[in-house]
């Protein structure tokens, strides 16, 4: 287990699902750009970061067939598959750094909600944007979810990337064609308030 895998694992047992500062009980801006792509239900989705987030459990209820969940974090899986009990079966489940992931089939719908954002290598973001080339189909759609420039500087104790519109859209602007950009607010446990940059892309054909 490398300290990546330590520092989340930690994490993870530490606080509650409801502690975290990135909890939120209804994924609502992801759940809202994954359905204005026009998906079929059995289209192949790929959760990237996604933990114990409630996105998983979402699409399976929507009656989603196909869904991937990667994740640096054995605790953090293993939350999410006991609070979905036998629903859980109905997911694959992929604990990895999402820096080093090396996905084996491809995907209709990549979707990201600030698991990106900790890649601050430059050597780090290429690898990553290759792998999201190799792995979304063409015309395949990639979602993603990062602070904003006007976001926190770190989360967890790391630092982070933080992404405006444009920068998402340059950073993507080769392979993808952007649908939707804009800024929320997403409101933490605490009471304190994140700026996200969220952005829905098309890949090229």
């Amino acid at each position: 287990m490398n300290e990546s895998q330590q520092h989340w694992d930690k994490v993870y047992s530490e606080k509650a699902p409801t502690e975290v500062s990135w909890y939120e009980p209804m994924p609502q801006i992801s759940l809202e750009l994954i359905r204005s792509c026009g998906i079929s239900k059995d289209a192949a989705i790929i959760d990237i970061g996604g933990g114990d987030s409630f996105l998983a459990e979402f699409l399976v209820s929507l009656g989603y067939t196909d869904v991937t969940v990667v994740d640096i974090s054995s605790k953090a899986i293993e939350r999410a598959k006991e609070r979905m009990c036998e629903k859980a079966d109905e997911v694959k489940w992929i604990i990895v750094d999402a820096s080093k992931f090396e996905p084996e089939r491809n995907y209709d719908l990549w979707h990201d909600r600030a698991a990106f954002h900790f890649l601050t290598g430059d050597d780090q973001k290429k690898d990553y944007l290759e792998r999201v080339q190799k792995a979304v189909k063409p015309g395949g759609y990639v979602i993603m979810g990062t602070f904003s420039d006007k976001g926190p500087e770190k989360c967890s104790g790391l630092a982070v990337q933080r992404y405006s519109v444009n920068d998402i859209c340059q950073f993507f602007e080769k392979e993808f064609s952007m649908l939707n950009g804009k800024n929320v607010d997403h409101q933490t446990p605490s009471g304190g308030t994140q700026n996200f940059t969220f952005c829905s892309f098309q890949k090229k054909k």
